[in-house]
C-alpha cells in the first residue's frame, strides 16, 4: 500500500506517519512535509522520483502530473486500467492525505492583501483530493487530521479501510473542497475594479454544516434539518450543549435563538429573557438570576406558559426551584450548579442547554466578541435577501431630548433598556419598562396602535401598573394618537427614532402631556 502525504496543516502528521510506516505502508511526499519527515528519521520517497520532473515555479507545479493522478483514478476492478499503468510504470495511490494552503486563514488575517490571497489558492492539493474521492472505493482520501485515529484503528485492526470509511473520507473530501472553492469565491467576488472591497460578493456561497434531522418543521407537515456555520462565533446558539430533555424542535431552536440573541446582549448586568412565538414576552435585570428571572415572569406569567428561557448567569438551585414550578420548554444559561441539576432531572422533557457566553459578550464590543451575525439572510422565492445585522448598539450620548420636559438619569436608563428590549420585538412593537424590567409589550401588530393597546392590556392582565414607565417604540410615531394612547396607560417618558414628517406634531404632543420624549436616531424593525 501507497500513501502520498502533502499538508499545509502538520497537526498530528509525522505521529500518523509514523504509524503508517510501522504498518508497511511506503510513504510518498512533497515538499515540506517530505522534508520533514524525512528529518524524523523516516523513509520517504518525494514526488519528484515519482514523475521524473522536478517541482517548478517556486512549488506551484509538482503534483499535476499522470503518475499521480493515474495511480490515484486508475479503478482496480478495470483490467485496461491496470494494464495502463503496468504499461507506464505506475503503482497506485491507496491512501491520501492533503490539506489545503490555508486560505481562509489568511484572507481572515487584518491587511491581507489580493497577493497574498493568490498565493494561498491551492491548485494541486483540490486537484488530488477530487481524484482520489471520486476513486473512492480504491483510494482513503484523508482532509483533516481529525481522520487520522480513525483510518489507524481499521488499518491496525484488518489491514484495511472500509468501503462505509472510504465513501465517508470522500464525501468529507468533497465538502472540504466545495467549502475552500465557495471561500475563495466570496473573497475575490467582493474586490472591485479599483482594489476595494465591497461588502456583499457578487456571488453567495453558503456553507453550512447539518448538526442533525429534526422531527418536523414549523408544522408537523414540514420536513426540517438543523445546521451550523462552518466557521460558528463563540457563544452562539449552534455551540450549545443539551444537558438533559427532548430534542430540540424546528421552533426550539427559533426561539431559543431569539431568547439567547437577546439576553447575551446585556453583556455584565444579570438578565433574563423569556420567549414566546420569538418575541420576548418578559426581560428583566436582577442582582443574580433567581432576581432577574422573578422579574422577568412577572411580565406576563400567561404567555411563559411553554416559553423558552434564557440567562447570561450561571443557574443556582434557588433559581432552578422557582423555574421549575413553570412549563418551560428550553432553559439557557452558561452553567448550572450540581444542585440545580438536580432539581430539573424530575422534569426530564425540559430541555437544558448550556452556552459559553462570548469572550467580553455586551455593548461595544466586536460582532465576533459577542457571537453576533455579522451578516442576516432570509429566504424569498428563487432569492434571498442578505443585509447587515442589526447590531447597533444604542449609548446614553446618541440620545437627543426633543421634547421642553427633560428625562431624569433613572428615565434614561429606563429608555436604554426599553430600547434594548424592542430591537429583539417584531415590528410594530412597543415595550413598556420600569427599574429593568418590562412592563407590558405589545408586539408584531399591523398598527402601532394596537400593538400599545395591547402591551397596556398584557399589564393589566398581569397586574402590573404602568404609571411612571418609560415606553419604547421601534419606529416613529406617525401621528400623535400612538404616544396619546401610551402616555393614557401611564408612560411618563418615550423613546422612538423620529424621522417622521409629522415630527414636530408628536413633539408638541408629548409637551401638550408632560412626558420627556428622546430620539434615537436609528430604527429597529424586525419581520
Amino acid at each position: 500500500m501507497n500513501a502520498l502525504i502533502s499538508v499545509s496543516d502538520k497537526t498530528g502528521i509525522v505521529e500518523f506517519a509514523r504509524a503508517l510506516h510501522a504498518l508497511g505502508i511506503k510513504l510518498i511526499s512533497t515538499g515540506g512535509t517530505a522534508k520533514l519527515l524525512a528529518d524524523q528519521g523516516l523513509p520517504v520517497t518525494e514526488v519528484a522520483a515519482l514523475t521524473g520532473f522536478p517541482e517548478m515555479l517556486d512549488g506551484r507545479v509538482k503534483t499535476l502530473h499522470p503518475n499521480v493522478h493515474g495511480a490515484l483514478l486508475a479503478r482496480r476492478d478495470v483490467p485496461t486500467h491496470m494494464a495502463a499503468l503496468a504499461q507506464h510504470h505506475i503503482d497506485t495511490i491507496d491512501l491520501l492525505v492533503v490539506n489545503l494552503y490555508p486560505f481562509e486563514a489568511t484572507v481572515a488575517r487584518p491587511g491581507c492583501t489580493l497577493e497574498d490571497a493568490i498565493e494561498n489558492i491551492d491548485i494541486g492539493g483540490p486537484a488530488m483530493v477530487r481524484s482520489g474521492a471520486k476513486n473512492w472505493k480504491d483510494v482513503a482520501v484523508l482532509t483533516d487530521a481529525s481522520q487520522y485515529a480513525g483510518v489507524l484503528d481499521e488499518l491496525k485492526a484488518g489491514g484495511a479501510i472500509s468501503d462505509k470509511t472510504k465513501f465517508a473520507l470522500s464525501v468529507a473530501a468533497f465538502n472540504r473542497v466545495s467549502c475552500y472553492d465557495g471561500a475563495i469565491s466570496d473573497y475575490l467576488s467582493r474586490i472591485q475594479g479599483d482594489g476595494s472591497h465591497a461588502l456583499f460578493p457578487g456571488q453567495a456561497n453558503g456553507r453550512f454544516i447539518k448538526l442533525q434531522d429534526l422531527r418536523y418543521g414549523e408544522n408537523p407537515h414540514q420536513q426540517a434539518a438543523f445546521y451550523r456555520d462552518l466557521y460558528p462565533a463563540p457563544g452562539s446558539l449552534v455551540t450549545a450543549q443539551q444537558l438533559q430533555g427532548k430534542a430540540l424542535s424546528y421552533n426550539n431552536i427559533a426561539d431559543a435563538d431569539a431568547a439567547w440573541e437577546c439576553v447575551k446582549s446585556f453583556g455584565t448586568e444579570a438578565a433574563c429573557v423569556i420567549v414566546k412565538h420569538a418575541n420576548p414576552c418578559g426581560v428583566a435585570l436582577g442582582a443574580d438570576a433567581l432576581q432577574a428571572y422573578s422579574r422577568a415572569f412577572q411580565t406576563d406569567p400567561t404567555s411563559a406558559f411553554g416559553g423558552i428561557i434564557a440567562l447570561n448567569r450561571p443557574v443556582d438551585a434557588a433559581a432552578a426551584q422557582a423555574i421549575s414550578q413553570q412549563f418551560v420548554e428550553v432553559l439557557m444559561a452558561p452553567g448550572y450548579t450540581p444542585e440545580a441539576l438536580d432539581v430539573f432531572k424530575s422534569k426530564v422533557n425540559v430541555r437544558i442547554l448550556q452556552i459559553a457566553l462570548p469572550p467580553n459578550a455586551g455593548p461595544g464590543k466586536s460582532d465576533w466578541d459577542n457571537g453576533r451575525n455579522a451578516v442576516d439572510v432570509k429566504r424569498i422565492g428563487s432569492g434571498l435577501l442578505m443585509q447587515t445585522a442589526d447590531n447597533h448598539e444604542l449609548a446614553l450620548s446618541d440620545l437627543k431630548v426633543v421634547s421642553q420636559k427633560q428625562p431624569t438619569p433613572q428615565q434614561l436608563q429606563d429608555l436604554l433598556f426599553a430600547w434594548k428590549v424592542a430591537k429583539y420585538v417584531k415590528s410594530n412593537a412597543i415595550v413598556f419598562c420600569k427599574d429593568g424590567m418590562t412592563m407590558g409589550v405589545g408586539a408584531g401588530q399591523m398598527s402601532r396602535l394596537d400593538s400599545a393597546r395591547i402591551a397596556s392590556i398584557k399589564a393589566q392582565h398581569a397586574g402590573l401598573s404602568l404609571e411612571g414607565t418609560a415606553v419604547a417604540s421601534d419606529a416613529f410615531f406617525p401621528f400623535r394618537d400612538g404616544l396619546d394612547v401610551v402616555v393614557d396607560a401611564g408612560a411618563t417618558c418615550v423613546i422612538q427614532p423620529g424621522g417622521s414628517m409629522r415630527d414636530p406634531e408628536v413633539i408638541a404632543a408629548a409637551d401638550e402631556r408632560g412626558v420627556a420624549m428622546v430620539f434615537s436616531g436609528v430604527r429597529h424593525f424586525r419581520h
